[in-house]
């Protein structure tokens, strides 16, 4: 009989040992265990230790609840294992805050947006899908919340008999100071651009206008800065048609490419109006080029698009244009119930000193009267009164027709669907589950600060950061500054926006803007007399505009300001040491020649041998002759002692330097 010992030896370990055949096999494989297994066996092991030792009947009752307790726990931790991915969110989410609950830059999100063909900003509220898609991206599950699913919010189908025609929704979109507004102008017969800063539309504006031949077209004028982008997608959005605005004596920018290319995404009908057709340098033919160029093929030319040649400033052929808005209105056969409760989207907010929240709504399907009660987002309320866009007064307000609204209960943002219902409790009720959930969610979003955290800054090396509160007198303002502003942050500095708000500068953003080291930009709106005291006490910097742009050079100069400054060494002269002079108590002192450049006494200078740096620091003394000197120019000789160092011979090189700070473009950064 072979000794088990002896047959032991013959392996290197006990891995070699098959339970199955209970001898040792060369070679046999051990399972592994993961840490989940070995927690189970453990916890089963003291589960039967306890079972088989015996106790009474307190102490059996005592362990099965610790057994039970113990299942649970099992249970709990597998679900939670399970959702680990999962996120609960709402419908109301934007891009920023998506990032956020993903624990992501923002940028990620935003670029895996571009790589699907999508053009969103950090602000822009997503679609429900959307948010789905790129959750999915990112390994990540969505489930929304039940309480956003409300059945009575739910959209009912039209009856047909019920659906009459409607006037046609326009969005006049194009690039700034191409003249969209100066064609409203001449539609409406009112000089709005007289009124616009810096010449410019900052708002959205919205206008129904009557023609002569008695039919109405509805009109949006959508901001054309490059800022704007979120403007100029919910103007898309909310259209029928769009009106694309193109400069004759200019060309097609990048502004116009981007509304081309949020018309096409929502879908509607272009008409091309060329402007600016009156002056001498105009070039139409280059324009409907560069149209074709981005596939915009006018009809012309064998397109589908119609094309006007107009001139807003004197009205020539603006007529015509009317008529094309009218005949593509016709062939979509725009039609809507008008006896149903209103529904539409809010298309801008803003606080008025006098009158409180007014927000500009497009009515869309059904009537809205005074009275009424509704819900827009996360807030709702009851129309107190509603005017036009001259400020008159008016009682109702049907299908595809633009409204100011008073009687809400907070600022809704822009582009909340606006819904009217009849029982003001149910709406009060959905109001405050929104608000609650709204509340839940950005508490999900704080981000506390973690040593791996602090570990990536240091990687990174010193950052600097540059707190901002904002506060618009519009909401889509807020947006697209908010967006225009983060845009400039890059890895070395960043721009927060830590509070954007619609209304007057207070007494608590001056104490928001203490707490945080941050600085108050206000678009469009001024302190109040207590905040403005309050910024001189606490030194606290707050900046007024009224332009886009301006704000957004401002900030940007203001980074650059904290940026830390490039500093670039700079050869001021170069001198050969030709003979080396002992003098008693001092040491030795080079008898140099200025080779090029000058030497000044306060130059920081270095000793070279053979291309060797020997020594770097400060010139002691510098005398030309006998006397001493400030500087020495190329061509004379000198005698140079350097300050503690005697190791100087014949031959060295002696370079003076300086140290010149460059301040940094943030571009370079």
């Amino acid at each position: 009989m072979p000794d088990k010992s002896t047959d032991k030896k013959k392996f290197k370990s006990e891995s070699d040992y098959d339970k199955k055949k209970k001898k040792f096999v060369k070679g046999a494989k051990t399972k592994e265990f993961s840490q989940k297994e070995i927690d189970e066996a453990i916890r089963d092991t003291f589960a039967r230790i306890d079972d088989e030792s015996g106790a009474s009947a307190r102490s059996i009752a005592r362990k099965r609840k610790k057994k039970e307790r113990i299942e649970h726990e099992k249970i709990m931790a597998e679900i939670k294992e399970s959702r680990k991915n999962v996120i609960n969110v709402t419908e109301f989410l934007s891009t920023v805050e998506l990032a956020n609950l993903m624990n992501i830059e923002p940028t990620e999100l935003i670029k895996k947006c571009f790589d699907l063909g999508l053009m969103v900003s950090i602000n822009q509220r997503l679609e429900k899908d959307l948010i789905v898609l790129l959750a999915e991206e990112f390994g990540f599950k969505i489930e929304f919340q039940d309480e956003y699913k409300e059945d009575v919010l739910k959209e009912e189908e039209d009856i047909a008999e019920l659906m009459v025609p409607r006037p046609p929704v326009v969005t006049v979109m194009g690039h700034v100071d191409h003249g969209k507004t100066s064609l409203l102008d001449y539609v409406r017969k009112a000089n709005v651009v007289a009124g616009e800063a810096g010449g410019i539309t900052q708002h959205i504006g919205a206008y129904k206008v009557r023609i002569d031949s008695g039919r109405e077209i509805a009109f949006l004028d959508t901001p054309g800065h490059e800022a704007f982008t979120a403007m100029r997608a919910r103007g898309g959005q909310a259209a029928d048609i769009v009106v694309l605005v193109v400069a004759a004596d200019d060309s097609v920018m990048p502004q116009t490419v981007e509304a081309i290319n949020h018309a096409l995404a929502a879908s509607v009908p272009i008409v091309i109006a060329i402007n600016k057709v009156d002056k001498p340098d105009s070039n139409i033919q280059r324009i409907k080029q560069q149209l074709a160029d981005k596939n915009i093929l006018v009809e012309e030319w064998g397109g589908k698009y119609q094309c006007v040649e107009i001139s807003a400033k004197f009205g020539q052929n603006i007529d015509t244009l009317l008529q094309k808005i009218l005949l593509e209105a016709e062939m979509l056969d725009l039609k809507a119930n008008p006896k149903r409760e209103a529904r539409g989207v809010v298309l801008e907010s803003k606080l008025d000193k006098g009158k409180g929240t007014v927000a500009t709504v497009l009515v869309q399907k059904g009537t809205l009267r005074v009275g009424d009660n509704f819900i827009a987002g996360i807030f709702s309320g009851r129309v107190k009164a509603m005017f036009d866009e001259r400020e008159k007064k008016i009682e109702i307000a049907g299908p595809s027709t633009p409204v100011q609204i008073l009687g809400f209960d907070g600022t809704p943002q822009a582009g909340d669907t606006f819904i009217v219902m009849k029982s003001e409790g149910e709406v009060k009720e959905i109001a405050l589950k929104r608000q609650q959930l709204k509340r839940e969610q950005d508490f999900r979003q704080v981000k506390f600060t973690t040593l791996d955290d602090i570990s990536a800054q240091i990687k990174q090396g010193k950052a600097v950061e540059l707190n901002i509160i904002l506060k618009t007198d519009v909401d889509g303002s807020a947006e697209a500054l908010a967006d225009s502003l983060h845009k400039l942050s890059n890895k070395e500095a960043t721009i927060k926006v830590i509070h954007k708000a619609v209304g007057q500068i207070t007494e608590s953003d001056v104490l928001l803007a203490e707490a945080s080291n941050a600085i108050i930009i206000g678009f469009n709106i001024r302190p109040n007399l207590n905040a403005r005291k309050l910024a001189e006490k606490n030194s606290v910097d707050i900046r007024i505009h009224t332009i886009i742009y301006k704000v957004i050079d401002e900030v940007k100069q203001a980074l650059e300001g904290m940026l830390e400054p490039e500093i670039k060494e700079e050869i001021s002269a170069t001198i050969e040491v030709r003979q080396v002079f002992k003098v008693p108590k001092i040491g030795n002192i080079a008898g140099c020649y200025v080779q090029d450049g000058k030497i000044n006494r306060n130059n920081k200078v270095r000793l070279l041998r053979d291309g060797f740096e020997i020594y770097d620091g400060t010139i002691s003394s510098l005398r030309r002759i006998k006397d001493d000197a400030r500087e020495v120019e190329s061509g004379y000789e000198c005698g140079i002692g350097l300050e503690n160092f005697s190791d100087i011979k014949i031959g060295d090189i002696i370079e003076g330097y300086r140290l010149v700070e460059t301040k940094r473009k943030l571009e370079t950064a």
